[in-house]
């Protein structure tokens, strides 16, 4: 990532993702396992798609947290190791923010209401005095959780929620399932627990039900905060915005308030480096490098305890 008057360039994005065993969730032992084992090739082929070496980098970012703490401390200590060894800058980035920053990014985005829904956060956020303040957010598991959970009880690896999407296309039976808004927070345990035994009958329409509720959830839950925030432009990020269906009731809120859409591209919806890279930027433009005993992670790290000065 590389920045210059003002914006950004992605000029690599290498990943290795760690797939469970079908009907499995990550377990955090084997993900950071997979992590310390791909990361040194993750970094070479990433510096050669980019035609740069270590020496011309101006800084490292790494995610800090949160996320689960096995994976996020392999990230660290290759990001202190490259810091220490060639005396780059280092800047701990909360990876929920950097979800924010890029999707403005890539979308344009200016001052937006967001929603981060993926499998660490359903949150409603909006930028108020230094830092992301929360107008809703799940009282149980977040939307990703919910896809996930169902999607290993039926049998396939996390993350679940494409494979969902393509099921609810094979139907269009709608089965009453439990549909909990409170004020502006969602709570999806009830609807999981329904949506299993609803499966016992037929998955696709479960997989449809599923969907049409726990996204006409987050749309009233959008509707709401864009109403009393007076936002002017929206923005959807993380890994479950990538889902066509819940972009489209999303679109038709914002088109019933007059609303800017956008959404992160497919590509960069779920984690990956850039988002890091280039928060870690953003914050290299107004502040020094974190001392290295300082570059710890949080495994519970919320994003509007972060004080944001760029």
């Amino acid at each position: 990532m590389e920045r210059s008057g003002g914006r950004g360039t992605i000029r690599s994005d290498v990943r290795r993702i760690y797939r469970p065993p079908d009907g499995e969730g990550i377990h955090p032992r084997e993900a950071s396992r997979h992590h310390a084992e791909c990361g040194p090739d993750v970094l070479h082929e990433a510096l050669q798609e980019a035609e740069v070496s270590v020496g011309d980098l101006d800084m490292v970012a790494y995610a800090a947290g949160p996320g689960l703490g096995p994976c996020l401390r392999v990230g660290a200590v290759v990001a202190r190791s490259i810091s220490s060894y060639y005396g780059i800058p280092i800047y701990p980035v909360n990876h929920a923010v950097g979800h924010i920053e890029l999707g403005k990014l890539l979308t344009g985005a200016k001052n937006p209401l967001v929603l981060l829904v993926s499998g660490g956060h359903t949150m409603l956020l909006a930028f108020m005095v230094g830092r992301w303040r929360v107008f809703g957010e799940t009282l149980d598991l977040t939307l990703g959780q919910l896809l996930d959970q169902f999607g290993r009880s039926i049998g396939f690896a996390s993350p679940c929620g494409r494979q969902v999407e393509e099921l609810a296309l094979g139907s269009d039976v709608y089965v009453p399932l439990p549909y909990t808004v409170k004020g502006n927070d969602v709570s999806f345990s009830g609807l999981l627990s329904a949506t299993k035994l609803a499966s016992r009958n037929g998955r696709e329409a479960a997989c449809f039900s599923l969907q049409e509720t726990a996204f006409a959830m987050m749309c009233e839950a959008v509707e709401r905060a864009l109403a009393f925030t007076g936002k002017r432009e929206f923005l959807a990020v993380g890994g479950v915005a990538a889902n066509k269906r819940l972009s489209r009731m999303l679109s038709q809120v914002c088109r019933r308030h007059r609303v800017r859409f956008s959404v992160a591209p497919l590509q960069y919806s779920g984690d990956c480096g850039s988002q890091i890279a280039w928060t870690g930027l953003l914050e290299a433009g107004v502040k020094g490098g974190a001392p290295l005993e300082e570059t710890f992670v949080r495994q519970s790290w919320r994003l509007d305890t972060v004080d944001i000065a760029y």
